[in-house]
């Protein structure tokens, strides 16, 4: 009976190894999937298969099940362990107060005002063991001197635990600052006073970044230098919300993100500089190896490069990449293929399970993935053949766009809810700029620094800056630039990217599964239903959907909520002009809307709790913007105390009940305090 499965798995053996991050990355899925945290039990359970899967693995037939088990256990192993290694403190109250810390990044928040992240914190009043690894503060004034990574600061201001998700199933920014040991945010209104300069040897690779990005920033003006240097070092604070949102809008934020693409293209760059350099000179290249040479030296390059960037996901899997590339040229081997994708995405995985929910990690694997596929799947002789050599850049540049475009389109959709419409456009316009422009311009301003002689590097990252940012303010200018998605169910994604790897790397007629599997999930998409009632987490906000999409309470307050609601909803319209929408009448301190049939009202501002009463007698649920001890019998009231304990609240209206879901529900790690 199961015979022909086995077989036809025992034939595809020579063809499965890029299916193994796959397994690994279901094990990790199977851990976060659950609402509670996996015990003694659950890692036991695990261990027994990886046990299973060892002895499996001397049964011939049953090779690729051991392998499979094998995977799926060491995901969900490292999973766990990386969690309890990242463990750290998260703030369990409201704190204001002196704060004091060394300051290990310097950047802009979304609201474009400068914030510090900063770690060995002391907070007044409270234990050591209560006190976060880091903390993380927007400053309502900016300072008048740049402030230097590695100093000792002290200031006063507001810390709360990191939010959770702003809608049941949403974005958690919680569960990303646990792993990364963030323990608190907040802002402070009061100036930062520096303590202590930076120690000798520490925060070098920190301190060399801020040094070169004033560097940049000081040869380069305006924008284009802060772009120029946001690209190069990763550091953004210089960079304004209307150029981020420029190159939201056109597609070209990876620009700025230190991806790893940045990260090829200087790899590249300097390899070829190197490798045709040596071959200049008679006694290395008759004597040494000098491709092998090359790649050593440009693994270097690609090293110093991850640390000064500051290590994010997409620039790690750049490094594992190269690396892999690299240390195969010197072995001998084939650098490029789809095994080497794997290997890459396999050492990320179990460095850094949680990398696996990141978009950073999801877009660029993908785009490697449907790259190295695309390009093995595609004839290129058959068209160096027919048309001239020196349009085949030309030609690699547009498909490589293409490919990019299909495989990360998708994955942006899901997570950010929106499509750039012209984004190809402005990729085909740009990519090359960054390519033969900044990061070479970088490499050579860096080489004649020494000298005195930046300018010539520093020219060619200017020219290269104002160009991309001249098209992405173009193009996010344009009618239609950006059509809003609506959020996906929790399948979709998974559903999709199996299908979509199933398609490409499965021998023989079997693959088109995978065309069946992306089918079903593009109508799972199609056919998700959006909560038709949202509560925010402070209770100060309500949206409802109507006819014309989300409607809400109030048309300010609660504007991270607003926002989150509106993308997720596929709507690009702002929180004033969905507040304008038909749904709630009364007036803002009592908004009256319709659950089903049924009536129910949201109360905040002074003298809420004294109206409770009189809404409770007319009202299927009352919605609170404060806390209240006495509510009338069968009232269902929401106030904060409640939310507090849950988070955001979804409602459904079914057959006169009414159904909820928490943000919070689960005891998972990060959920703790």
């Amino acid at each position: 009976m199961w015979g022909h499965p086995l077989l036809a798995l025992e034939r595809a053996r020579g063809h499965l190894f890029p299916f193994v991050p796959v397994l690994i990355a279901t094990g990790i899925g199977l851990w976060f999937l659950p609402g509670w945290e996996p015990g003694p039990r659950s890692y036991g359970a695990a261990l027994v298969l990886l046990a299973a899967g060892i002895l499996l693995v001397f049964r011939p037939l049953l090779h690729p099940l051991g392998i499979a088990a094998i995977c799926i256990a060491l995901g969900f192993l490292a999973a766990g362990v990386r969690a309890h290694v990242q463990k750290a403190p998260i703030i369990g109250f409201r704190y204001y107060g002196a704060i004091e810390g060394r300051v290990i990044e310097v950047d802009r928040s979304q609201s474009d005002r400068l914030r510090l992240t900063l770690d060995r914190v002391v907070l007044e009043r409270t234990a050591p063991d209560r006190t976060p690894a880091k903390v993380r503060l927007s400053l309502h004034a900016e300072p008048p001197a740049p402030i230097r990574p590695g100093s000792t600061v002290i200031l006063t201001g507001h810390l709360d635990a990191p939010m959770g998700p702003a809608e049941p199933g949403g974005f958690d920014f919680r569960r990303m600052a646990f792993f990364d040991r963030l323990g608190a945010i907040g802002y402070s209104r009061t100036p930062v006073l520096t303590l202590a300069a930076p120690e000798a040897g520490t925060q070098w690779i920190n301190r060399l970044r801020a040094y070169l990005s004033a560097g940049v920033q000081a040869g380069i003006p305006g924008q284009a230098g802060a772009f120029a240097s946001g690209s190069v070092t990763g550091d953004r604070s210089g960079i304004t919300h209307e150029t981020t949102d420029a190159l939201r809008d056109s597609n070209l934020s990876h620009l700025l993100a230190i991806s790893g693409m940045n990260l090829a293209f200087l790899v590249a760059f300097t390899f070829a500089i190197l490798r045709y350099g040596f071959a200049l000179v008679p006694p290395l290249a008759l004597r040494l190896n000098t491709k092998k040479l090359a790649a050593a030296a440009s693994l270097g390059v690609a090293g110093f490069y991850l640390a000064l960037s500051g290590g994010n996901v997409a620039t790690e899997r750049a490094f594992l990449m190269s690396a892999v590339m690299l240390g195969a040229i010197l072995c001998d081997r084939r650098a490029l293929s789809m095994r080497t994708v794997a290997l890459s995405a396999v050492m990320l995985l179990l460095w850094q399970p949680e990398s696996l929910l990141h978009p950073g990690f999801q877009m660029s694997m993908a785009a490697t993935v449907m790259l190295v596929w695309g390009f093995g799947v595609i004839d290129r002789r058959t068209f160096t053949e027919r048309a001239p050599r020196w349009l085949l850049p030309v030609y690699t540049a547009v498909l490589s766009s293409v490919l990019g475009g299909l495989a990360t389109g998708p994955i942006a959709a899901v997570h950010f809810n929106r499509f750039t419409d012209y984004g190809l456009l402005a990729n085909l316009l740009t990519v090359p700029a960054m390519g033969t422009l900044i990061m070479p311009g970088a490499v050579v301003a860096t080489l004649l620094s020494p000298f005195g002689l930046p300018q010539p590097g520093l020219l060619l990252m200017e020219l290269g800056a104002r160009w991309i940012l001249a098209v992405a303010h173009l193009i996010a200018g344009w009618e239609g630039a950006v059509t809003g998605i609506k959020s996906p169910g929790p399948l979709v994604l998974p559903l999709m990217s199996v299908g979509a790897l199933w398609l490409m790397l499965w021998p023989g007629r079997a693959r088109w599964g995978g065309a069946l599997a992306l089918g079903i999930a593009l109508l799972v998409w199609g056919g998700h239903q959006r909560p038709p009632v949202l509560i925010s987490a402070d209770g100060a906000l309500v949206g409802i959907m109507g006819r014309e999409g989300r409607v809400f309470s109030a048309p300010k307050g609660s504007g991270f909520a607003a926002g989150v609601w509106l993308e997720d909803d596929g709507d690009l319209a702002s929180q004033a002009d969905a507040a304008e929408r038909g749904g709630f009448s009364g007036p803002q301190g009592a908004r009256r809307f319709m659950l089903g049939d049924r009536p129910a009202i949201h109360l905040k501002g002074r003298g809420a709790r004294d109206l409770v009463a009189d809404a409770c007698a007319e009202s299927l649920l009352v919605i609170l913007a404060a806390e209240v001890e006495d509510t009338p019998e069968g009232c269902l009231v929401i106030d904060r105390a409640r939310l507090a304990e849950t988070g955001a609240i979804a409602v459904w209206p079914d057959d006169g009940r009414l159904l909820f879901r928490n943000a919070l529900d689960g005891s998972r790690l990060w959920m703790r305090q």
